[in-house]
């Protein structure tokens, strides 16, 4: 039950956004940039990083519609994203998407873990400057997130069809189109 008169039917960070367009547009202008803008790291590895820190932060509304947008990026690969959440260190994933998860870990706890070390482990694996920025980026940018779905108490279904459909969706046509629909109804 949220904590305040969220529009109902929105669950997670849909109904807060709902509830503050104005606040709302840039935030997803943000997670546009950060998970499908230009980069280095595909899509998926991006929306990876953002499972994997929602996945700590239990929160279970972003770690399922990001899994869910990661595995539609990665070929539907489900169990990919599950191993990832669980022990990433044992996934098929790259060694560079690892310390670049090990570096995202760090910064979900406190962005002052991070060390030199963790940056040049990194790097010897092949990621770029751009890809450490981006990486504790996404990792402090999910922190926020997920705070602002569990701070406001919002409605978190366990529908895992849910997310799988709208993953596809966000995967498909991004975060600033998919959010229009709910938004919308709100600014008028």
């Amino acid at each position: 039950m949220p904590h305040i008169a969220l529009p109902p039917g929105l669950p997670g960070i849909r109904g807060a956004m709902a509830f503050r367009p104005e606040t709302a547009r840039p935030l997803n202008a943000l997670v546009e940039v950060l998970l499908s803008g230009p980069g280095t790291l595909s899509r998926g590895e991006r929306e990876l990083i953002a499972t994997y820190v929602s996945s700590r932060n239990c929160t279970l509304y972003c770690h399922s519609i990001h899994g869910a947008i990661a595995a539609a990026h990665l070929g539907g690969d489900e169990a990919l994203v599950l191993q990832v959440k669980t022990d990433f260190t044992q996934a098929a994933i790259s060694p560079k998407l690892k310390a670049l998860l090990a570096i995202a870990g760090k910064v979900q706890q406190d962005g002052k873990l991070v060390t030199a070390a963790d940056v040049q482990a990194a790097r010897e694996l092949g990621a770029t400057d751009l890809e450490i920025h981006d990486t504790v980026l996404i990792a402090a940018a999910f922190c926020m997130y997920n705070r602002y779905v569990d701070g406001l108490g919002t409605e978190q279904p366990d529908d895992e069809a849910l997310y799988r459909e709208r993953g596809r969706r966000v995967a498909r046509d991004g975060y600033v189109s998919v959010s229009e629909e709910y938004l919308a109804p709100f600014t008028a």
